[in-house]
């Protein structure tokens, strides 16, 4: 490979340019933020303005388009390598693939994809796999004239004739809800505007719940009663969630007898729930919300089974009878161990699999219902991905389960819970010749400055020679209880097979080893997050995997949080950093309830209308903590339409970054100006981006090949 180096104190230049290029500089405009006695002046405040389309919104656009235009000047040497790079990761996609059918209800559902088209058609065959295609939903006509089209909440009727699907044409997660007659293929006028874009069918193949949101927090605040063929207007409210805090949901059990709702925040919950056949009855309350308790429901044929963390940390599992179901006829049915998370419960009808955690990785138990005897499925690798995959039928002996690590593509397994029997039913192609046999994995172990052990995933092409001089792409999210497991990416082989270590820190704020592992870095106790990726990060030099000036750092979402805080607190560690959709303006977002999403995340992050979590989060937050100091190479993306992380957050972040680095280098900006939170919505426009990110990191190092 080449390497050849394209920057001068850290700004790229072009090799026939004669001028270096100037990055925008945005207009600054006093507002101060006094809360607690403490005054702020926030230069970019102004920033928040273009969906209030106030005097500043044309502001806004233009200076996202101004940073949109010196990133393209910037990096136009590397548009012949980016295309390079796009074209090698889209060529190990397999265009024309289907997935694994599943059985429900009569039918089995599948998606496929076809050569050179970005979406999929949603499919279905009655009886058999073997049976003719009904083609339900053909998204690549139905995105067609949209640069973003998502679809989402997939439902069809017990009768298996009407089909309801939500749409997302914004990115802004607020779905239109529509309707299809699967028998003679007429899509009907009438529509739900503003859900999540789920459904539930009560049993009368007529009533339809869904959930509709707040239009301008977006918070999911009502449960509502639908009549197929008529007026929206007469929707009737069956649940208003008055606790902003709370995220609210509704869900069918898989046995088709009940209708459940559920009211979760980050420490309680409660369900409530009707009869499927009885769908004008009143939700009734399964058990109060009770004071930091999560609850769920499963329901089986004779009692109902309660996965909590009722005095279980680590959750377990509780049975009650089905005509007695508050907390004082909950019995114990699974103990608590406090070495295990017990993530989840599927049932079926003469089994229940459990979904374990231990020391990091995923552990799938079965039990059968009739004689209470249990077993594992075997997984065999070191580090890896296990998960129950989709399983809507009730009355079968088969599990699917999914299943990936570093080095395996995704696989697809159908388990046989009576025989023991494990059948592969697909593993993802990834064509081009990729062998396994070619990367290495390993499990690490970092120390934290309080002596915790922070286990670390990583991978490298075994042809890479490990050392002070090889490059290190070290990625981190530690936020809500999320385990970012180790799984494999086939465009991750192009940072690979060019000399690049890929890690992933597990850090504290995740649940990787447990829920305490989780509590430990929320909160009061968020800077364990932080800390825990910086000593990863020292541990991977330490022990020579890689070396100070070659050490990257990634992150997204609160990841983008995380390499945001990083940078503050250990600038010099990191040679460059990745930050995609970063929250990082974290005090004036918890502080603003209008903006969405914000009062769901109080259990998170804390509330800074109260003095305490004010300061803690002021002490952390990557846009209060800029200094006049040197900051690595930096990208940043971000969405106009994002609804999860705003977009001002990460513009507001590079201005002030602009305005107060003493070094020289290089600080992109790139706003999706028709996109959200998750970016491109086809199958292959993603690819543009990663294979930008690719090449920021790749320039860096001097690899332009």
């Amino acid at each position: 490979m080449k390497k050849t180096i394209f920057f001068i104190s850290g700004i790229f230049i072009f090799m026939s340019c004669t001028r270096i290029i100037t990055p925008p500089v945005a207009e600054k405009k006093e507002h101060l933020r006094i809360i607690h006695g403490d005054t702020v002046s926030d230069n970019y405040y102004w920033m928040y303005d273009y969906f209030g389309k106030g005097p500043d919104s044309t502001l806004v656009v233009d200076y996202l388009e101004a940073e949109n235009f010196y990133l393209d000047k910037m990096m136009s040497h590397t548009v012949p390598f980016q295309k390079v790079l796009y074209d090698e990761m889209k060529s190990r996609i397999k265009e024309t693939d289907e997935s694994v059918p599943f059985l429900n209800n009569g039918y089995y559902y599948y998606t496929r994809t076809e050569e050179g088209k970005e979406y999929y058609k949603y499919c279905r065959k009655k009886g058999s796999p073997d049976a003719p295609e009904e083609i339900l939903l053909d998204v690549d006509k139905m995105a067609e004239g949209h640069s973003y089209y998502n679809l989402g909440g997939v439902s069809v009727s017990e009768d298996n004739k009407l089909l309801a699907y939500g749409v997302d044409e914004v990115s802004r997660n607020q779905y239109t809800i529509y309707f299809k007659n699967l028998e003679t293929g007429e899509i009907y006028k009438e529509t739900i505007p503003n859900t999540s874009g789920n459904t539930v069918w009560a049993s009368d193949n007529k009533t339809v719940f869904y959930t509709s949101k707040n239009p301008v927090t977006l918070l999911t605040e009502k449960i509502k009663r639908h009549t197929f063929g008529t007026d929206t207007s007469s929707d009737a409210t069956v649940y208003e969630e008055n606790d902003k805090s709370n995220y609210i949901w509704i869900w069918k059990s898989k046995d088709r007898k009940y209708i459940f709702i559920q009211s979760q925040a980050t420490l309680s919950s409660e369900t409530r729930y009707i009869e499927a056949g009885n769908p004008a009855s009143a939700f009734k309350s399964f058990q109060p919300r009770m004071k930091d308790v999560l609850y769920d429901v499963i329901p089986l044929a004779d009692k109902f089974l309660i996965h909590t963390n009722k005095g279980a940390q680590n959750f377990k599992v509780m049975e009650c009878p089905l005509d007695k179901t508050g907390v004082e006829s909950w019995t114990e049915y699974i103990s608590h161990r406090p070495d295990v998370l017990l993530e989840g419960v599927a049932e079926f009808k003469d089994f229940i699999v459990i979904e374990e955690r231990k020391n990091g990785l995923v552990q799938l138990c079965v039990r059968n219902l009739n004689d209470g005897r249990e077993h594992y499925i075997d997984f065999g690798e070191p580090a890896y991905t296990a998960y129950i995959s989709s399983n809507p039928e009730y009355n079968t002996n088969t599990v699917r389960y999914g299943y990936t690590s570093l080095t395996t593509p995704g696989s697809t397994y159908d388990y046989d819970m009576v025989t023991h029997q494990k059948t592969l039913m697909k593993q993802r192609e990834v064509l081009g010749g990729y062998n396994t046999e070619d990367y290495q994995t390993e499990r690490l172990y970092a120390t934290a400055k309080d002596g915790t052990k922070i286990p670390i995933s990583l991978v490298y092409k075994k042809t890479t020679k490990k050392g002070s001089s090889t490059p290190l792409l070290l990625y981190g999210y530690g936020s809500y209880g999320s385990s970012m497991d180790a799984s494999f990416s086939s465009n991750r082989l192009s940072l690979l097979d060019r000399g690049f270590i890929y890690a992933i820190a597990h850090i504290r704020g995740g649940q990787e080893m447990g829920r305490q592992w989780y509590e430990d870095g929320k909160l009061l106790k968020k800077k364990n997050t932080f800390t825990d990726f910086i000593d990863c990060g020292e541990y991977l030099i330490a022990e020579n995997y890689t070396g100070k000036g070659h050490l990257y750092a990634s992150g997204a979402s609160a990841g983008g949080l995380l390499v945001g805080a990083v940078i503050n607190m250990k600038p010099d560690l990191w040679n460059g950093i990745i930050a995609d959709v970063p929250f990082v303006d974290v005090v004036n977002t918890m502080l603003d309830e209008n903006i969405p999403l914000t009062t769901n995340e109080f259990d998170e992050w804390g509330n800074p209308e109260n003095k305490e979590y004010y300061d803690y989060m002021k002490s952390y937050s990557p846009y209060e903590n800029i200094e006049r100091k040197n900051y690595p190479n930096m990208l940043v993306t971000t969405g106009l339409h994002d609804s999860q992380v705003q977009y001002f957050e990460p513009a507001k972040w590079v201005a002030k970054l602009r305005d107060m680095k003493t070094d020289d280098n290089i600080l992109l900006l790139k706003t999706n100006m028709e996109f959200g939170h998750g970016g491109a919505s086809g199958r292959f426009d993603y690819l543009k981006d990663i294979a930008l990110e690719y090449v920021f990191l790749f320039t860096l190092e001097g690899i332009d090949e």
